[in-house]
């Protein structure tokens, strides 16, 4: 199983010179996901969805954390990102909104927050390509891992054996061993890259720490 480190672009600010900035800090890495809020769903509103670029080249996962997505979907799927990531919490038609994504040859995913069950979502998880466990705290970076939410795993497995399961919040060099071993095979990581003294040789060295527990 190969394992994908991921770094996170959560701009708190509709600023696009911090997005910029935070762009400019993992533009070393073939995948990226970018974190938009709505200053209701989560807590601080950011970027315009159409605002929204990433590096040629490089494959970016939008995480949506709105109330009300459907505004936002067309949009979206006019940037042809990698992935789009909606959330079972928002006020919307979730599974419908996924299948109209797909319809445009564009990955779709589903994510969950720490208190949401997997039966909640069933539906969701049945049409997706990827679902995303949210451990974290919306809207910011160096939260802590609530590593119960793995449980969640095995449930995910039983309705969508081959379904890709992603990860965020609070993953660093000190849980991720925790987290391949679970069966997560795309971690995000924020704060553990946009913080440090030298994001990409912290990238690096999760890159090489995730290939080296992904063939044990």
């Amino acid at each position: 199983m190969s394992i994908a480190i991921v770094p996170s672009v959560t701009p708190n600010t509709a600023d696009p010179h911090v997005y910029r900035e935070q762009i400019e800090r993992v533009s070393f890495a073939s995948r990226i996901q970018i974190d938009l809020m709505d200053g209701d769903f989560a807590p601080n509103k950011n970027l315009n969805p159409i605002q929204v670029w990433w590096p040629e080249g490089v494959l970016a996962d939008i995480h949506l954390m709105y109330r009300h997505p459907a505004e936002q979907l067309e949009t979206l799927i006019s940037l042809s990102p990698h992935l789009i990531i909606l959330h079972a919490e928002a006020d919307a038609d979730i599974e419908a909104m996924i299948v109209h994504i797909k319809k445009f040859g564009l990955k779709a995913g589903v994510a969950l927050l720490a208190d949401t069950t997997v039966e909640s979502a069933h539906g969701c998880i049945a049409v997706a390509d990827h679902v995303l466990l949210f451990a974290g705290k919306l809207g910011s970076f160096g939260g802590e891992a609530d590593l119960t939410v793995l449980d969640k795993i095995s449930q995910i497995r039983a309705i969508r054996p081959d379904i890709e399961i992603g990860w965020d919040g609070g993953a660093n060099e000190s849980n991720i061993a925790q987290l391949v071993s679970a069966g997560i095979q795309v971690i995000d990581v924020g704060g553990a890259i946009q913080r440090a003294p030298d994001p990409e040789e912290s990238y690096r060295s999760l890159v090489m720490l995730g290939s080296s527990l992904s063939t044990k």
